[in-house]
């Protein structure tokens, strides 16, 4: 755990957790596994820094009916599901409501599979070192449900990577994985964006030009004849 700290935007702070990381520099078997949108920033600025792979995993909040800024829990790919306790039930929120909310989110989830990772093979963690990264966690569960899926595509260790937590959240997670980076646990938390000078949020555009850099740099290196040339960064997102 860190001090209280604010971060001027989501790169700054994706710098700060890569040099937490730094263990993970070029290693070739450790990929970084961005949380859309937001995340995602973060997830490359890390991933940038250490010369690792990047992708995304995709989780969405599942809110309570007529009072969505409130999870009742998570859904991700492969239909992973995690639920708070006490739903249903909890504030009236019936088995159908849940239903109902979870297919609408799944949709969601697809068409971002499809817009982002398009016909990429599915991610394949069996035996890496995966880095999960998000711009902050609140309540946890959305990360409660991509740490879930995560486990089940069969990484040697999951790392969990965050710029921000409150305290109770960060120690809940930080039992469900091999390794927390949390820079920051305020006890006084209300929002992940009160943390951050700039927290605009981030448009599917953003994300998949990041991606498509991220991706076009991977098979550049790949391509390179070992001890090569420099590694040259995309001018539009040189860190």
């Amino acid at each position: 755990m860190a001090d209280i700290r604010h971060f001027k935007n989501r790169t700054e702070a994706g710098r700060l957790l890569a040099q937490r990381l730094a263990a993970y520099t070029r290693h070739p078997d450790a990929i970084v596994l961005a949380l859309p949108r937001g995340g995602v920033p973060v997830g490359f600025a890390v991933a940038q820094r250490l010369g690792i792979a990047l992708d995304v995993l995709l989780v969405r909040k599942l809110g309570m009916p007529r009072h969505e800024e409130f999870a009742m829990g998570a859904v991700g790919s492969g239909g992973v599901r995690v639920l708070q306790p006490g739903v249903p039930g909890l504030m009236g929120v019936t088995a159908q409501d849940v239903e109902a909310v979870t297919a609408r989110e799944l949709a969601e989830l697809q068409r971002r599979e499809r817009a982002y990772r398009g016909g990429r093979p599915p991610l394949d963690l069996a035996g890496r070192s995966a880095i999960l990264v998000d711009d902050g966690v609140a309540t946890g569960s959305t990360m409660l449900a991509a740490i879930e899926v995560a486990r089940r595509l069969g990484p040697r260790e999951l790392v969990l990577a965050i710029p921000v937590a409150p305290p109770d959240t960060a120690a809940a997670l930080e039992a469900r994985v091999d390794e927390l980076v949390c820079l920051s646990t305020p006890p006084h938390f209300r929002a992940v964006g009160q943390w951050y000078g700039a927290f605009e949020q981030t448009s599917d555009e953003e994300v998949q030009d990041l991606l498509a850099t991220a991706w076009h740099d991977e098979a550049a290196a790949r391509a390179r004849p070992t001890g090569g040339a420099n590694h040259e960064k995309h001018d539009g997102h040189r860190l």
